[in-house]
């Protein structure tokens, strides 16, 4: 998937102005940025829930919104910010959806066993009969991410998939990220605001400041004293765990 020269204006203001880069195959990048710097928009456009007013998204050698809505969910998956389930569903009722793009809403022997790995996967059997509402926040998100496992895409996109969630299951939800890129062979694009989960669990960074890239690269390319000072306007330290460069900033 590449991004070229992608805009986007609100009430005449520019949100997004003039980004490009590539999305690596395989890979987890995350997007990071101070709030409003553009990257929930830049993952609402490359996903279509928003659309752009310059440049172009091609994927897989085709502009993103000339593909059909069927054959693009088959491909490419979304979570966003505002999850909210109104239905009363269990959690074995929400994950069926994601095989929606595959057989509408006649799941067949294949569909089921494909739901059946997924919750086993997040392991969640012993949920799988409990309604939505009366599991807890860490859970929820993972019968979130078993139903995006249900779709079997090879691009996953997660907006602040640890957001509302305490360090035990925002970690958790980390490497639940890394496995599926690792385990799963998925390309993850994610929007985090906690830069040291970026630093841990990706591969590359696209960190955006005021609707532009401020850098892109590998985390090591990115996670600098003096990069992450120009990014959030306050002072950093940089040191390094398992070879991963992590921040303190004060």
């Amino acid at each position: 998937m590449k991004v070229t020269e992608l805009t986007k204006r609100y009430d005449g203001k520019t949100v997004v102005n003039g980004v490009s880069f590539e999305i690596p195959r395989g890979k987890v990048l995350s997007l990071i940025g101070p709030n409003g710097a553009g990257k929930s928009t830049v993952m609402g456009i490359i996903s279509r829930l928003i659309a752009r007013d310059n440049g172009l998204v091609d994927f897989e050698g085709q502009d993103i919104s000339k593909w059909k809505s069927k054959e693009l969910s088959k491909r490419l998956a979304i979570l966003t910010q505002s999850n909210q389930i109104q239905m009363k569903l269990t959690v074995r009722e929400l994950v069926t959806f994601g095989r929606f793009p595959y057989s509408g809403g006649h799941t067949t022997a294949e569909d089921k066993a494909i739901v059946d790995q997924a919750l086993a996967y997040m392991e969640l059997e012993e949920f799988q009969d409990r309604f939505i509402d009366e599991l807890s926040g860490g859970q929820r998100q993972r019968a979130m991410i078993a139903m995006v496992i249900a779709q079997d895409t090879e691009y996953v996109l997660l907006d602040e998939p640890t957001n509302n969630l305490d360090i035990y299951h925002a970690t958790n939800m980390m490497k639940i990220v890394r496995r599926l890129c690792d385990e799963l062979g998925k390309t993850v694009i994610l929007v985090l605001h906690e830069i040291n989960y970026a630093a841990f669990y990706s591969d590359y960074i696209c960190a955006f400041v005021d609707g532009e890239i401020a850098s892109f690269g590998t985390v090591k390319e990115v996670m600098t004293q003096e990069t992450l000072s120009r990014i959030y306007k306050v002072d950093f330290e940089i040191m390094e765990i398992e070879g991963k460069p992590l921040s303190i900033y004060y």
